[in-house]
Parts: C-alpha cells; sequence; structure tokens
C-alpha cells in the first residue's frame, strides 16, 4: 500500500495543478471561438441583408427598414440591429439597441476590445459592417449579439473539465494499485517476450498438439476479420467517388465478379446516316446505374431492344461499352414480340406499374401475360448462369421486371448473393393484394439476400405484405425475413446520381443555355421560364402541373405573357391504351390553355412530346428559372435531383411534389400536394418572385445533401452489405468445415452497419 501511496499522492498533486492551468486556458479558448463565430455570422447576416437594405434605403422608408430589422431580431441570439447613414445622422435602429452606442461614436467598435458591451440588461457583442452598393459606401451596419450564452457554456466547461480530471484521477489510482499489487517484473517480462513474437503473434510455434490446430487456424482467420473491421470506414468522412468505389470494391470484395440485371439497357444501337450510331436512352434507372458499373465493371445483363443491336454483338450476344474507352460488357437477351407485349407491356406497365403507384388508374392482369413474365424471368436466369464465372457472383437485380427472377437465380445458384433493389414505391397490403400472384411474386423476391427500396415507408409496406400473403418470419427489429432455410435483409437505399455532374451538365455557361433555349423557343431574352423533364406517364402529374400553371395564371394574371412552362414528354409505352389515352388527354389540355391565354406573348404552355438526349435536358435545367416536379407517386424522382446537380449558378427553384421520395431529402425544395391546384399554383408564383440570395440558400443545402448522398454511395452501401453478408458466410462455413465451436463476436459482424443515411 505505501508502494501504491507513493504513486497516487504525486499524481494527484500533478492532475490537480494540470487542472488549474487547463480550465483557465479551456475558458480564453472557448471564448475566442464564440467570439469568431459570432463575427462570422455577423458578415453572413450583413451579405444576407445588402440586396433588401439596399433597396429600402433607395425608397427611404424609416418604418420599413425598422420594421425589416424587428422581423430579424427574432433570432433569439441577435438582440439588435441599427443603421447609420453617417456620422452626424441619428441611428435608425430596433426598440432593443443599446442607448451608449450611437453613430458618432462608432470607431471605438473597430478595436476588438472595446467590441464588448455591457449594460444593466446584459453582456453584448457589437459588429460593424460596411453597407455599400456597386463600390459607393451607404452608411455602418450595426449588429448587436447577446452573449450571455457564452458564459453559460463557459461555466459548463469548467464544470465538465472538473469532473474529467476527478475521474481521471480515480482511474489513474486504480490502475495504479491494482499493477503494485501485481509482480511488476514479471509483466514486463512478459509484455518484452509478447512484442519479441514469443507469444501469440507465432503461435505456430508454439502449438504441437494436432487437436488445437484447427483452432489455431479459426484464431488466425478472425484476427484477419477483425483487422479487417478495425479499418471500417466512417462514413461522414468518405467522399464517394468512382475511385473510392473502387477501392471499396478492391479492398472488400477483391476478385468478385459483379453482374447487373435490368430490362433497359445502358447504351442501345441505331441506325444513322453514318452508320450504326450508340445512344444512351432516357432513363432514371440508367443515369443511376451506368457510372456505377462503370466503376465496378462487370457484366450488365438487359433486353436488347436496339434496332442496331444484334449487327454489334459478337457470337455470345455481347458487347463492351462505352464507346471508344470500354469499361464492361452488355450481354444482350432478345424477346419475341408475343415475349414483349406479354411480359413489359402487359404484366409489368399494366398490372404491376399502376398496382403499385397507386395513381388512380385500374391494374389488368391476364393470365396470358402472367405466363410470359415467368418465362422471361427463367431467360434471364439462364443468362445469369451463363454469365458468371463462378459459383457465388454478386448479382444486382433491377426493378419490377424481375421480381421472380431472384428466386430463380437461387436455385441455379444457391451461393450467390443476390441485391435486388425495387425501384417503384411498394404499395400497401391491401393494394398489393389485387394482384392475383402476389404469393408467387413475394416468395421471388425473397430469393435475394438483400432487397432494397427508396424509403423506410416502402420497406415497411413490403413487410407487411409478407406477413399477410405468405408463411415467413418476421424480424420487425433488424427488418429481416426468414423463409425457406434463408434470411433476406430489408434495407432502405435511397437512389441518386452521379456526383460531380457529367462534364455535359457543366459545359455550356448558363447564360448561353439561357439565350439558346429561349431563341429556339421564340421567348424574349428576359422571359421567365419553367421546366418539367418526364416520360410521357400518367404518374408524372403532367395533367396537374399544367392546371397549375392556368390557375396561376388567373390568380396572378401579371404573369401572362412573361412566364412559359416548357414540358419535355418523352413518349412511353404509346401501344398501351391508358397511355395512348393520357397523350391525347394532355395535349388537348395544352391547346385550350394556350388557346384561353393567347395574346400578342408567348404561348402559358410549350408541350414537347418528343425524345431529347442528355445534353439537351442539361441545358433546358440551366436555362430555367424554376423546375416543376409534380409526380402523384414516385419512388425517387431523379429529375428533381438532375436539375439541382445542372444549376452550379446556384440560381433557380425547385418545385417538387410531396409523394416523391426525393421530397424526404430536399425540404429546401417548395413542396407541394400536386392534387391541391390551389397550393401549386402559388408556390409556382412564391418560385418566381424568390429573390437570389433565397434561391442561392436554398440551392447550396440541395447541391451539398445531393454531392454527398450521390450514386456512389447508393451503390457501395449495397455493396459492402453484400461484402459483410460474404464474409460471415465464409467465417461460419470455414468454422463448421473446421468441426470447431462457433463463438458469435458482435464487433466482428460484418460492413452491413459501417454505413448509415
Amino acid at each position: 500500500m505505501r508502494f501504491s501511496l507513493r504513486f497516487i499522492v504525486p499524481l494527484a498533486i500533478t492532475l490537480a495543478a494540470i487542472a488549474y492551468a487547463v480550465v483557465p486556458l479551456a475558458d480564453s479558448l472557448t471564448l475566442q471561438w464564440f467570439v469568431h463565430d459570432l463575427d462570422v455570422r455577423s458578415t453572413l447576416i450583413a451579405n444576407t441583408m445588402q440586396d433588401p437594405l439596399q433597396e429600402d434605403l433607395k425608397i427611404g422608408s424609416r418604418g420599413r427598414i425598422v420594421s425589416y430589422f424587428n422581423r430579424i431580431t427574432q433570432d433569439q441570439r441577435l438582440a439588435a440591429i441599427g443603421f447609420c447613414p453617417d456620422s452626424k445622422s441619428p441611428i435608425l435602429a430596433t426598440r432593443t439597441f443599446p442607448k451608449s452606442v450611437v453613430c458618432s461614436d462608432l470607431d471605438r467598435f473597430q478595436v476588438s476590445a472595446e467590441r464588448e458591451l455591457t449594460t444593466p440588461n446584459g453582456t453584448f457583442h457589437i459588429s460593424v459592417l460596411p453597407v455599400t452598393d456597386k463600390g459607393q459606401a451607404l452608411g455602418q451596419l450595426i449588429l448587436v449579439h447577446d452573449t450571455s450564452f457564452i458564459r453559460k457554456r463557459s461555466l459548463q466547461t469548467e464544470r465538465y473539465l472538473f469532473y474529467f480530471f476527478i475521474a481521471l484521477g480515480t482511474v489513474i489510482s486504480i490502475v495504479t494499485v491494482i499493477v503494485a499489487e501485481l509482480s511488476w517484473r514479471g509483466l514486463v517480462q512478459g509484455t518484452r517476450a509478447l512484442l519479441r513474437g514469443e507469444g501469440l503473434l507465432r503461435p505456430a510455434e508454439r502449438i504441437t498438439i494436432p487437436e488445437l490446430r484447427p483452432i489455431e487456424r479459426d484464431l488466425r482467420q478472425l484476427m484477419r476479420d477483425v483487422r479487417s473491421e478495425i479499418q471500417l470506414r466512417d462514413d461522414s468522412q468518405v467522399s464517394w467517388t468512382p475511385e473510392m468505389l473502387r477501392q471499396i470494391l478492391h479492398d472488400d470484395l477483391r476478385d468478385q465478379e459483379i453482374i447487373v440485371v435490368s430490362n433497359r439497357e445502358p447504351y442501345i444501337h441505331v441506325h444513322g446516316e453514318q452508320g450504326i450510331e450508340v445512344r444512351r436512352p432516357a432513363s432514371g434507372l440508367v443515369t443511376a446505374l451506368e457510372p456505377v458499373l462503370r466503376a465496378c465493371s462487370g457484366t450488365w445483363i438487359a433486353h436488347g431492344a436496339g434496332p442496331a443491336d444484334r449487327e454489334v454483338v459478337d457470337k455470345y450476344d455481347r458487347v463492351a461499352v462505352p464507346p471508344g474507352q470500354p469499361a464492361y460488357q452488355i450481354r444482350r437477351i432478345w424477346l419475341t414480340p408475343e415475349e414483349e407485349a406479354g411480359y413489359y407491356l402487359g404484366f409489368a406497365n399494366e398490372g404491376l406499374w399502376p398496382l403499385c403507384h397507386i395513381a388512380h388508374v385500374r391494374p389488368v392482369f391476364r393470365s396470358s401475360d402472367w405466363e410470359h413474365y415467368v418465362a422471361v424471368n427463367q431467360k434471364f436466369a439462364r443468362a445469369v448462369s451463363e454469365e458468371a464465372k463462378g459459383p457465388n457472383p454478386i448479382v444486382l437485380v433491377q426493378d419490377y421486371h424481375f421480381a421472380l427472377l431472384p428466386r430463380m437465380i437461387r436455385e441455379r445458384m444457391p451461393d450467390a448473393t443476390i441485391i435486388t433493389f425495387w425501384h417503384i414505391p411498394w404499395p400497401n397490403p391491401e393494394s398489393f393484394a389485387i394482384c392475383p400472384w402476389q404469393a408467387e411474386i413475394v416468395d421471388g423476391l425473397l430469393g435475394s439476400s438483400i432487397l432494397g427500396f427508396h424509403t423506410q415507408f416502402h420497406c415497411n409496406n413490403f413487410v407487411d405484405t409478407v406477413e399477410r400473403s405468405i408463411e415467413a418470419r418476421v424480424d420487425r427489429e433488424t427488418l429481416t425475413v426468414s423463409y425457406g432455410g434463408k434470411q433476406t435483409a430489408v434495407k432502405r437505399y435511397p437512389i441518386s446520381i452521379e456526383w460531380p455532374p457529367a462534364p455535359e451538365a457543366r459545359r455550356d455557361p448558363v447564360e448561353s443555355c439561357r439565350a439558346e433555349i429561349r431563341r429556339k423557343n421564340g421567348l424574349p431574352a428576359q422571359h421567365l421560364l419553367g421546366i418539367g423533364v418526364d416520360r410521357l406517364d400518367y404518374t408524372k402529374g403532367i395533367i396537374e402541373r399544367f392546371r397549375a400553371v392556368e390557375r396561376l395564371l388567373e390568380i396572378e394574371p401579371q404573369w401572362i405573357g412573361k412566364f412559359t412552362f416548357l414540358q419535355i414528354a418523352a413518349p412511353s409505352r404509346s401501344s398501351i391504351p391508358e397511355y395512348e389515352a393520357f397523350e391525347v388527354q394532355v395535349r388537348a389540355l395544352a391547346t385550350r390553355i394556350n388557346a384561353r391565354f393567347a395574346g400578342d406573348g408567348p404561348p402559358p404552355i410549350l408541350l414537347k412530346v418528343e425524345h431529347h438526349d442528355p445534353e439537351s435536358v442539361y441545358r433546358h435545367y440551366r436555362a430555367a428559372d424554376v423546375c416543376y416536379v409534380s409526380s402523384l407517386h414516385d419512388g425517387m424522382n431523379l429529375v428533381a435531383k438532375e436539375f439541382v446537380a445542372c444549376r452550379d449558378d446556384e440560381r433557380g427553384v425547385l418545385v417538387l411534389s410531396r409523394f416523391t421520395g426525393a421530397a424526404r431529402e430536399l425540404p429546401e425544395a417548395l413542396i407541394v400536394n400536386p392534387y391541391d391546384i390551389d397550393q401549386c399554383a402559388m408556390a409556382l408564383h412564391v418560385a418566381l418572385e424568390m429573390p437570389l440570395p433565397e434561391q442561392r440558400a436554398r440551392m447550396r443545402l440541395m447541391r451539398a445533401l445531393i454531392q454527398e448522398f450521390n450514386v456512389y454511395r447508393w451503390a457501395g452501401r449495397m455493396l459492402l452489405d453484400a461484402a459483410g453478408m460474404r464474409m460471415r458466410r465464409r467465417v461460419l462455413s470455414g468454422s463448421r468445415s473446421s468441426g470447431s465451436t462457433v463463438i458469435p463476436i458482435r464487433s466482428a459482424s460484418s460492413t452491413a452497419g459501417r454505413l448509415r443515411y
């Protein structure tokens, strides 16, 4: 005990001395940090107030200026605001402004020591900032911040540091007593031996009993897995790029093959004037996945629908893409006209599409369509097994066209890791029960290792559907489904777009795009322009969008002849009667609205039912003042994110339907109910009148989110979850084959828990 006290007493004295020195230092640093933050905050507020204040000064309305100041000082920390046109004029200020601060004595607040003002009402920080207009000084803006919170924070910091040193001293004292009671010399010798490699670091030299060698092998593998887990990436520190995705694949899925399956291919070949040309179809799914497969390499299996697709494939129906810089291969599947009509147009788009979107269009289910749907899914399953180079590839199955495919792949390749992503909404169980083959579809999807949706709401709907339709065990805590002896993890993976945006999205200057698009459409140079980019689909809310424009012109007639909404509507599924009728309805509504507001100026609606290449769409995004997304029900909606990504000028306003998955991620947009026409019309009015500083503030926040939560993060999270599953499977199967006991260790679980949205 005496030996212990020799350490504890000096230690306590040392800690007390350190605390005595550190606490005042921490208090001083805390004060400096807060003062610096207040200065930065004052500068931001002053910059934001510049434009409105300049306008009010030109008008010369003192009451309006004071009213403007009173609105801003609703901020809890901003106590008062004043403005001095010059040193001789009376100050324009809020009622809470300190009486001791006058225009003739502002120079003293330029010195840091004088910027703290103490009054009977408290302590305040004074910031004096110039107001200018085109280089000409208009006066001085005085911002008064309440600094009472700084003292409160300082007291809290002192208290926490005091408790910390007490706890630190207690812990070190206990450890010192324990170490002193042990054989110090023996402990040091053992540590030295361990560092020399005479202990656990060289177990092969120590373990000579044959019965223990399987345990040694398991321990070695476990240590390797633990080391891998120690190096887990902090998602908040990762900058998701194609290079980062390649690095993650190299680290976590080295030598693992990746196969993507989708109905639509990323490139189609057509006959052009100069021979066979390559085009990228307009598709949100392709926009999301094509840059992912460029980063990952691998094989993309898709329906070959291009007129010249057969002429460019090899004898195995493969073609390398992208043209000029091949990074992966497309394996094309050929469908007969009967198969395409039954599987794609019939069951998928007349049945599942309206069923899942709840867009008030009655779904149609035919047994003949179902038979073609099953046959085509079998055809794609055979292609996956043919393209796989080993028994356990990672297969990414995309969308509602392949609800049966995961089970079919599982039957052919039991060890495959199958990730299925459902790009459209999943309805509630009552709605999905309309489908005559709901049990078969749920069974097919549960062949997946991981089943992904855009939102947690869709995940919950799917799990509810499982409980209503089949006999399966659902774990609500982990959101996993145990069925047929296998587990399926149901997860949320919000899809996004590539970042940085494609070079084509930023190549042409904004002013050039604005001038070009207006010139091509016969619009004046300063004409306000709204943009909508969609497939001609009844779920996109195009009719509701046009009615909102009509209502805007009714209640705010000043926009007649000054605002035009340009709708790009790519033809889609025109052979389906509902789509054909919908196109007729959209054209008729646009014609009626244009006739109603006809005049000498441009029409209120420009409808272009035609395909636009991505570069043209990007130019329209950059030319528009407003982008209106009015989907009636949407899984995510990438148009909204593409518009934001294209606006590197930080201008433009996004009006976004609350029924899109994107609305949960982009609250800075003007969120509307597309069925509420009056609300949507007023949102357009607000968007057209929104001042540039507010546009910039909203756009910066949205661009920052899309930059962080981009398509590479979407793909990386799915693939890392797959890597975690494969690691668990490898460890468990290795332990069983060696006959040793498996001890579950939570800290080495998987990469599935690495990343969080």
